[in-house]
């Protein structure tokens, strides 16, 4: 259309004010338009964006989202499933760091290290950042059109992210390295003495006497600590969270004694694998270690949490308030 009023321009001449009145006729009759649209306010953009072409890419990216989330899996359900054996390890005979006890009770077993890391931090994410969406301005360019399904998903998302790279990190490394538990003597059914062994010498392979050959698998699976490793993981991301979203300033010390506890629990964890003769210290140290930097790239490297979102402010904003957190982008 502007295209052809050009064009008769060029040939007929027109003067200034009837140009101006064309252009305000124009104008209207696209704001007629929209409005009769439903596409007031800037809708019109959104409806655009929310159809076509840009939803079914948006909706691709999320189906690649959960496909990384199952490739990042792997090795974790590989190493759970029993689908590989460990490396099988000798070891020195009179060796006593692996002559402890077995004990049948764990002082925090798989079942309540997992529902508990998952659900506390899954839970507090989810309180978070409905506060966020409700009092703190929050906008998303995600397809989702409910603000807190897609902050929650986003958030959520990174969170179980790290939660399969960190544990199949730790399932990889048992498989490999295949150390002994500090009880293998015990759950193999052997001592130093009915091997017969000269202490000093390395044996490299043992007949266990142990009925339930999964038991003695498990026994070989000692580096490094997945309890410690997970239990670092989803605390001390829970107290990044924390120092980005906790932004109440009338009790000072209020967020550094919750990141103080989220951190001695998953401390807590790690040494009750000791005490329960499962892994070595040396074990639990790796595992906290590896929890901690899975807990740092996801926060700062994966997740928005402590991103800045000057791209979608306006230039009148970011020169007013450019740390404001009522401008946000989850």
């Amino acid at each position: 259309m502007l295209d052809q009023f050009g064009a008769q321009s060029a040939c007929v001449p027109v003067s200034s004010a009837d140009l101006k009145l064309k252009l305000a006729d124009n104008k209207s009759c696209l704001a007629a338009a929209a409005a009769g649209m439903g596409l007031e306010n800037g809708t019109g953009r959104k409806l655009i964006e929310m159809t076509g072409p840009a939803l079914s890419k948006r909706r691709l990216l999320v189906g690649l989202d959960l496909l990384c989330l199952f490739l990042a899996s792997i090795p974790f359900f590989v190493c759970e499933l029993k689908a590989v054996s460990p490396y099988r390890r000798g070891f020195i005979c009179g060796d006593p760091s692996i002559t402890y006890p077995y004990l049948h009770r764990e002082a925090i077993p798989d079942e309540l290290l997992i529902t508990g890391g998952i659900i506390i931090t899954g839970l507090a994410i989810a309180l978070g950042e409905c506060y966020r969406v409700r009092f703190r301005g929050v906008s998303s360019k995600a397809f989702i059109r409910n603000q807190y399904v897609s902050c929650l998903y986003k958030e959520l998302g990174c969170f179980l992210f790290g939660c399969c790279v960190c544990q199949s990190l730790t399932n990889m490394a048992k498989l490999s390295v295949g150390r002994l538990r500090p009880h293998f003597l015990s759950v193999c059914g052997v001592t130093y003495a009915s091997l017969n062994c000269t202490p000093g010498t390395y044996v490299a392979t043992v007949n266990c006497h142990q009925p339930d050959h999964q038991l003695e698998e498990e026994a070989r699976k000692s580096f490094f600590s997945g309890h410690a490793s997970f239990a670092m993981y989803t605390m001390l991301y829970l107290a990044f969270y924390l120092q980005a979203r906790l932004t109440w300033h009338g009790a000072r010390l209020l967020r550094p004694v919750l990141q103080f506890f989220l951190v001695l629990l998953a401390v807590y964890t790690g040494l009750t694998r000791i005490s329960d003769y499962r892994h070595h210290p040396s074990d639990v140290l790796t595992g906290y270690i590896q929890g901690a930097l899975t807990a740092y790239w996801v926060a700062f490297h994966i997740s928005s949490m402590f991103k800045t979102s000057r791209s979608a402010l306006s230039p009148t904003d970011m020169l007013d308030t450019p740390l404001s957190p009522h401008h946000t982008v989850c």
